[in-house]
Parts: C-alpha cells; sequence; structure tokens
C-alpha cells in the first residue's frame, strides 16, 4: 500500500493548477499473455471499494419501473433514438453503464446494438430489485483486455483522499493476481496519473 500511496504523492508535485478536478488513471501493461486465444480476452465491471469520487452515470431501459436514483429510457425512447443517431450517440458517450428489462433487450439489441456493442455497454439484465445494482454500478469500472496487453481503468479523483485511491488501486491488482492465468507474473509495468499530468510509476511488490 505504502508503494502506491508514494506514487500517488508524487503526482502532486509541480502540478499545475487545473480548471476542473482530475481524473485519476491507471495503466497496466500485461505480460505473457496471448491475445490471439479468446480466454486471454476479457471484459468486467469491478466495484471500487472506495467508490469513484463521482458516480457513474446509469441509464436503465424500462417501461415498468420509476422513481429510480438514476435515468429512465422507456422503448419509446429507444424507438426515438433509431432515427435520431446523434441523440443515441450522445447517450452512449455520457453513460458508462446500462441496465435493462429483460423484455427490451431484443428492441435493444435490434435497435441500439450498433451504437452500443462497439463501445462495450450493452445492458446488463435487471433482475428485482434494481436499486442495488444501480448503487454498485455507480461505484464501478469496467477493466478490458481485448485489443492491446494496456489495461486503462479509471480508479478516483484528485479530490479523494489519497488512502481510498490507493485502496481502490490495490483491489484492481489483486483482482487481475487472481484473473490472469500466471496471476502476478503477467503483470508489468503499473502507472498511474492525472488527466491532464505525467504518469508515475508504482512499484509492485
Amino acid at each position: 500500500m505504502d508503494n502506491i500511496i508514494k506514487a500517488l504523492e508524487s503526482l502532486k508535485t509541480g502540478q499545475e493548477k487545473r480548471g476542473f478536478t482530475q481524473s485519476i488513471d491507471l495503466i497496466i501493461s500485461l505480460k505473457g499473455i496471448d491475445l490471439k486465444k479468446p480466454d486471454s480476452k476479457f471484459s468486467e465491471d469491478f466495484v471500487l471499494p472506495n467508490g469513484r469520487g463521482k458516480d457513474a452515470n446509469i441509464v436503465v431501459f424500462s417501461d415498468n419501473l420509476n422513481d429510480l436514483d438514476c435515468k429512465i429510457l422507456t422503448s419509446a425512447d429507444i424507438q426515438r433514438m433509431v432515427t435520431d443517431k446523434k441523440m443515441a450517440r450522445k447517450v452512449a458517450n455520457e453513460t458508462e453503464f446500462f441496465l435493462a428489462e429483460t423484455p427490451l433487450m431484443p428492441l435493444i439489441g435490434k435497435s441500439l446494438g450498433q451504437v452500443l456493442s462497439p463501445r462495450n455497454k450493452m445492458p446488463k439484465i435487471v433482475t428485482g430489485d434494481p436499486n442495488p445494482m444501480i448503487r454498485n454500478y455507480k461505484k464501478s469500472i469496467r477493466i478490458v483486455v481485448k485489443s492491446s496487453p494496456v489495461i486503462q481503468c479509471f480508479v478516483g479523483r484528485e479530490d479523494m483522499d489519497t488512502k481510498k485511491v490507493a485502496e481502490n488501486i490495490e483491489s484492481i491488482l489483486k483482482f487481475l493476481e487472481n484473473k490472469l492465468k500466471n496471476g502476478r507474473q503477467n503483470i508489468g509495468k503499473v502507472l498511474v496519473k492525472y488527466t491532464m499530468g505525467k504518469p508515475a510509476k508504482i512499484e509492485v511488490k
């Protein structure tokens, strides 16, 4: 943990004041994996233990649910986006995670699949009470290994407590050690950076 905190603290040194709160990104280079093999690729939704600093934007596709703590789009909204491609792209770009009731999935796939699928944002099915799913997804990120052996993911914001961001990073590294075939041996260089800053290396032990 101390090595992660040290790297995060070093980002603040000589940091130019920006007019916005910067994100903190984790960049992990993987080694010893063959991306020609399908089982080497994955996409996982991961709940950060201390959240993102600012909740992820969530959209639920539903004709029945209401009073949720996120945006709800109905089948009528989906139909509208079929002809309004600009609206469809805007919603897709501004939303981190989509959830949907099962009956709407065929319509979503047919109408919005070409927009959501390339962005790896096809909805997850809502089962039972959607509120726990919504709360978890607001704290989540997506960890993707697809076309390149490099993972870049959001781990917090510069106004978050440094220890909490470090705990987020530590949890991701532990997840990868369990997920990757050879565990720690598959993890190469690990960097952390602000949106507009230079990266700092985390010495992974």
